[in-house]
């Protein structure tokens, strides 16, 4: 009797240190994979809005498209306007002279990757959302009158449903007040031309 007993006692024991492990431990997992998870979509967003302030710089507005936003980053080329002259010297105006070069678009791609570390971006990628099974980033493009200006505006996000495996999931909460598995990490919106990700905030 004092032999079962002993056990019980010691899967108790067994089964509170188990509890208190999870305890201490859930918590500083959950923090740890959010960071990972969200750290990774973020720097594939921060790649997607330059990829798209450069299409806009080729065509004049917003891809609504991966497959036209890679194949311009891939093919298009950017003008660069270089001045030869003083346009602030009003007596010299005959003198000043606009130089337009066409310089491809990858070539501002590369400049900014190596900007922000050089990380061998893979543009076919561009559209993927790290941590799923190919679920694509959703973009949307269009114009809007913005102070009675027609503007172009762009807005690419993701649920972080999508991406955060099994710690979508609303009760981790408890360990992050801002946490809402619900909302979407996204850069830019449809109501302004604005390009700040909601991450920047």
């Amino acid at each position: 009797m004092r032999l079962i007993i002993n056990l019980v006692l010691v899967a108790l024991v067994a089964l509170l240190i188990y509890v208190l492990y999870s305890s201490i431990n859930e918590p500083i997992a959950f923090q740890a994979e959010k960071d990972r998870r969200e750290g990774a979509v973020i720097e594939r967003l921060t790649d997607i809005r330059k990829a798209q302030e450069l299409y806009r710089e080729v065509h004049g507005e917003y891809s609504k498209d991966f497959d036209g936003l890679v194949s311009t980053i891939k093919t298009g080329k950017i003008p660069v306007v270089k001045v030869i002259g003083d346009p602030d010297d009003p007596t010299n105006t005959d003198a000043i002279r606009y130089d337009t070069t066409m310089v491809p678009a990858m070539d501002y791609f590369k400049d900014y990757e190596t900007t922000v570390a050089k990380r061998n971006i893979n543009l076919d990628s561009l559209r993927y959302v790290p941590f799923t099974k190919g679920q694509q980033f959703l973009v949307q493009a269009d114009t809007l009158t913005y102070q009675s200006t027609l503007v172009n505006v762009v807005e690419v996000g993701i649920p972080r449903t999508e991406f955060m495996g099994p710690y979508a999931d609303a009760r981790f909460k408890r360990y992050d007040a801002s946490y809402d598995p619900n909302k979407t990490i996204k850069f830019g919106t449809m109501f302004a031309p604005n390009l700040s990700g909601n991450w920047e905030r």
